[in-house]
Parts: structure tokens; sequence; C-alpha cells
């Protein structure tokens, strides 16, 4: 056991950087604006194979929509050769087109899907 208590360690004195107009140090903090992620649509092609009734379900089950909108959505691309299924990240949006490409390979359907930059 020490029978000494320690010393405090001896402290500098607080220096304030000094001008020599007598005013004062101002420090500017400067914000960064961070911009929001690009955003990429999901997009299906049309094609003279896959039955309209697949298109709808794979819309319903991978892009969360109702009967009404997967419909709409079905004929668009039916009536103008691709249609948008939904705007995401581009992570999200990879997955989601990887997601309609596997099912619609399962299902032996030529179905395409692909995901571009979302112009602003």
């Amino acid at each position: 056991m020490a029978t000494k208590v320690p010393a405090k360690p001896p402290t500098q004195p607080v220096q304030l950087p000094k001008t020599d107009d007598g005013g004062a140090v101002v420090v500017e903090r400067k914000t960064e604006k961070v911009k929001p992620p690009q955003m990429y649509q999901v997009v299906m092609l049309n094609d003279d194979y896959t039955p309209m009734e697949f298109v709808v379900v794979v819309i319903q089950e991978f892009f969360s929509k109702d009967l009404e909108a997967a419909t709409q959505i079905m004929l668009k691309i039916h009536l103008e050769g691709r249609g948008v299924c939904g705007v995401y990240t581009k992570d999200v949006a990879a997955t989601k087109v990887d997601q309609v490409l596997d099912a619609a390979h399962k299902a032996g359907h030529p179905l395409q899907c692909v995901s571009e930059p979302v112009e602003l």
C-alpha cells in the first residue's frame, strides 16, 4: 500500500487567442447538406408469351399492389410496351428486378424487368 497521497498534476491556465483589434474570435460551423439517394424505377417490359395473369400476380407479390393497381400496370405494360412497377433506392430496385426475373424463370416465362435511374 502506498503511504503517500498522489499529487495533483499541474494545470495549465487556458489562454484565449489574442487579437490586436480587441475583437472576438468567431468560429463558423459549416453545415453539410446531404443529398437524398438516387432513386431507380423498376420497369417491366412487354412480351408476347407471358400470360397477363402471371404479370398481375408478380406485381401484387413483389410490389405490394392491390388487384386493381396491378391490373392497371399490367395493361400499361401490354399496351405501351413497358410499365413502371415502383420507385426504390438502387439496391432495393436491383433486388426487385432479381425477384421478378427469378419468378419468371421458374415459371418458364420470358418476362423481362429492368431498373433505370429516375430523371429529376
